[in-house]
């Protein structure tokens, strides 16, 4: 809205089982933008068991449910926008309809209604390029652990089926992303939060031969002023900092691993004893457990007993922490990551080279991406996955602090590679870099 005073923001707000304290902190961050507001009425939910054993089938099915509420809301904004407008027939206020990849289907509300639709891809276009294969797979079945690595566009290197998204491998979950995927191609554009520096390739790829809708890069989309949660306790951000502040300059390792980035107390202390072998300074966001944890409490009782007495003074275990102000923090010097893509573009910004050790969604393939693809991350796990009380999983402690040592290490050609990425991450948002153009582009393409 700052780039183009002809656009207007209304966003539908749908009710889901969780998440109420996102969209809460949703609305106020964008309290001074003037992005509009609308809450659908809910319906009724699936199963909560489906959530559990196919989040990707629970989302198909909710969008499906949602799809005519959807409508009768956009129905009802079009008929409030067009009485205001009643002596100007030519104005349409309303003029087009953005989804997010799990609610793509919401785009038949935008086809009955005669309005364009548009995907908004919050991950990258490798993923993207993924998903675009499956609706050309054509053997029906789930992946398989046993099956060959795949050829797919966009994709440099094969890519190993280990580091496909864990829905692959069920059957609902297949299904849900294939029919998904299968309708890409109704989309009149897709937006997507990269920059074509980053994956110039994947880009190229997708982009190529006119079989898919246009691709806007329009990232890295990042808001260091914005909290994710109204109820995090300022004062532990504070303290958080103010004890980074006493850091040496590129001497802290920080560990985060997103909002379900809990583990079990072997892993726990697996974690401690890695970082006392590496001998670094840290800063770990110690969550309680997956799901089911407050933003301010930790599982400090998992720890190796003796373990906070020998840290004190060069290591800091919190609950939550405010994560893109301590990525900026001229201390941090490395990055212990789930691979979530919002984590990695907030980590090329701040130039910070990240330690990888994916846990779910299709942060194996992010993992992976940043490893073999484009070489900007230390490798110590791509294929690792979140398993409750699993030892058989554990990553152990001499595995992180080899990954430690190495991200630490100043002539580490990973680190020169993230510095250089984090100049171009920044200048592609600047007025003629390669997003703001992109996102120029799709302004004056649609609007």
């Amino acid at each position: 809205m700052d780039r183009d005073d002809r656009i207007s923001v209304t966003v539908l707000v749908m009710k889901l089982p969780f998440g109420d304290a996102i969209n809460k902190s949703l609305k106020a961050s964008n309290s001074d933008t003037g992005i509009r507001f609308v809450d659908v009425d809910r319906v009724d939910l699936p199963p909560v068991q489906l959530l559990i054993t196919s989040p990707e089938s629970y989302f198909s099915v909710y969008a499906e449910k949602n799809t005519p509420h959807i409508r009768n809301t956009v129905t009802d904004i079009m008929s409030s926008s067009h009485s205001q407008y009643s002596d100007d027939d030519s104005v349409s206020v309303v003029t087009g309809l953005v989804v997010d990849f799990n609610f793509i289907h919401m785009i038949d509300a935008a086809i009955e209604l005669g309005l364009p639709s548009y995907l908004f891809y919050v991950s990258n276009i490798g993923v993207l390029s993924l998903l675009k294969y499956l609706s050309t797979r054509h053997d029906g079945h789930e992946f398989q652990s046993s099956d060959s690595d795949l050829i797919i566009p966009g994709f440099v290197n094969p890519v190993p089926v280990s580091v496909l998204i864990s829905g692959l491998f069920n059957k609902d979950g297949y299904t849900a992303y294939v029919k998904h995927a299968q309708r890409i191609k109704d989309v009149n554009g897709i937006i997507v939060n990269t920059f074509s520096e980053l994956e110039q390739y994947s880009v190229n790829s997708f982009s190529g031969g006119g079989r898919n809708p246009p691709v806007y890069t329009v990232g890295p989309l990042i808001n260091p002023k914005c909290q994710p949660n109204l109820d995090l306790d300022e004062a532990q951000g504070k303290k958080i900092l103010n004890w980074l502040n006493d850091q040496p300059e590129s001497s802290v390792v920080f560990l985060c691993f997103g909002t379900v980035g809990g583990f079990s107390p072997r892993q726990v202390k697996e974690i401690a004893t890695g970082l006392e072998q590496s001998e670094c300074r840290f800063l770990w966001s110690l969550r309680a457990s997956p799901l089911h944890q407050s933003s301010s409490t930790t599982n400090v009782d998992d720890l190796p007993e003796g373990f906070m007495e020998r840290a004190r003074g060069r290591g800091m275990i919190c609950g939550w922490a405010p994560q893109v102000e301590v990525l900026a923090h001229k201390a941090i010097v490395g990055f212990v990551s789930h691979c979530g893509w919002n984590s990695i573009l907030e980590s090329l910004w701040y130039g910070v080279p990240i330690v990888t050790w994916p846990l779910y969604a299709e942060q194996q393939l992010n993992a992976f991406r940043m490893v073999k693809e484009f070489g900007l991350a230390v490798e110590m796990r791509l294929d690792s996955r979140m398993y409750d009380g699993d030892d058989d999983h554990l990553v152990m402690a001499d595995e992180r602090a080899r990954a430690i040592r190495c991200v630490m290490d100043g002539d580490n050609e990973v680190r020169k590679k993230v510095k250089e990425m984090s100049v171009f991450a920044r200048k592609s948002t600047l007025e003629g870099g390669s997003s703001f153009n992109s996102l120029g582009l799709f302004i004056d393409m649609n609007f």
